[in-house]
């Protein structure tokens, strides 16, 4: 029998953020969103603030990490906004679309265009790699200053500060993205053939995750690295890592059963609860515990998809926003 399924609506406050959220973040307490219309909306209590990272341009992603956020546009430019600043360029590409990006906690960013990779350390200093073909997914390595880089046939793992060929982890066909187990024991790409593939960095062993009907463009690490929970199919699909074969040879779980896609994943940064936004913009936080759902965003029919999601860092608000330009803060009650 599924579990009944309760409602926290009454505990969000809606947002007009005014075009498509591309990220979301807290600028410390502050609840912060990257708009695709070049801007960066700040929406304190009592007071919106909008500040222009991109003029005149799309920012076509971002990343959020502590208390930054960082934008790539279709100008080339990469933006870094911290606390209550004001949008700071940190790198630019001569106006090469930003294709990734990656953060690190340190203040490191990494980002690309087309097959050049630059990697930004937290005293600026910037380094460079050409990948074999054109790059579409970064991510930092947990341990050491390293860059796990998603191309054709494969994964680049690049330490920007040494000299020489970065090791490669090697499948034919083309990874759109790349995210790395919290223990760094794990490499997971997200492949054009609506799978995933995976490998164990001590010996490359390769580990295949297939079945998805679309592509997932969304990861999420529970807080204690045994779960990785990704979007593209009509439940989140969470797969265990927490054994020395990961997933290998071990089926996924399956939790908030929808009939619309899943398109955006957030693990809680303290518990195995997990929030899931849909295509249709339907959010419902999900308990691995005890398959429990609980239902905050119901939106009404023809609604864009979910396509950012931020918990704070002591998980007791959650932000979203979509692909229309509606946001919102969730509190959950004490």
């Amino acid at each position: 029998m599924a579990p009944t399924q309760t409602s926290l609506t009454q505990h969000v406050t809606p947002i007009e953020a005014g075009a498509e959220v591309v990220a979301a973040a807290f600028l410390g307490r502050t609840p912060a969103f990257a708009l695709a219309d070049g801007t960066i909306l700040r929406a304190g209590i009592g007071e919106e603030r909008r500040s222009i990272a991109h003029a005149d341009a799309t920012i076509l992603l971002a990343r959020s990490l502590g208390n930054r956020l960082v934008t790539g546009g279709d100008d080339g430019r990469i933006t870094e906004t911290r606390g209550d600043g004001e949008p700071v360029e940190i790198g630019n590409m001569n106006g090469k679309w930003i294709d990734a990006l990656a953060l690190r906690d340190d203040g490191a960013t990494a980002w690309s265009a087309a097959k050049d990779v630059r990697a930004r350390d937290a005293k600026g200093e910037i380094k460079s790699f050409t990948a074999p073909s054109g790059v579409r997914g970064l991510c930092f390595m947990p341990k050491g200053y390293r860059v796990a880089v998603a191309h054709y046939n494969g994964v680049s793992l690049w330490f920007p500060n040494l000299v020489g060929e970065p090791e490669g982890l090697v499948w034919r066909g083309s990874h759109l993205d790349v995210t790395v187990s919290p223990d760094a024991r794990f490499v997971v790409s997200a492949m054009q053939e609506n799978s995933l593939h995976g490998w164990r960095v001590a010996d490359h062993k390769d580990m295949r995750m297939t079945g998805y009907p679309a592509k997932t463009r969304s990861f999420s690490w529970s807080h204690d690295g045994k779960w990785c929970a990704t979007s593209g199919a009509e439940a989140c699909i969470v797969w265990p890592f927490e054994s020395k074969d990961g997933p290998m040879g071990q089926g996924p779980r399956e939790t908030g059963v929808r009939p619309s896609r899943v398109s955006c994943v957030a693990f809680h940064p303290k518990a195995l609860v997990l929030a899931a936004g849909y295509e249709d913009g339907f959010l419902m936080l999900c308990r691995l515990g005890d398959g429990s759902e609980l239902l905050v965003r119901n939106p009404p029919e023809g609604s864009g998809s979910i396509t950012a999601m931020q918990w704070s860092d002591d998980g007791r608000r959650l932000l979203f926003g979509t692909r229309d330009g509606a946001a919102g803060i969730l509190d959950l009650p004490a």
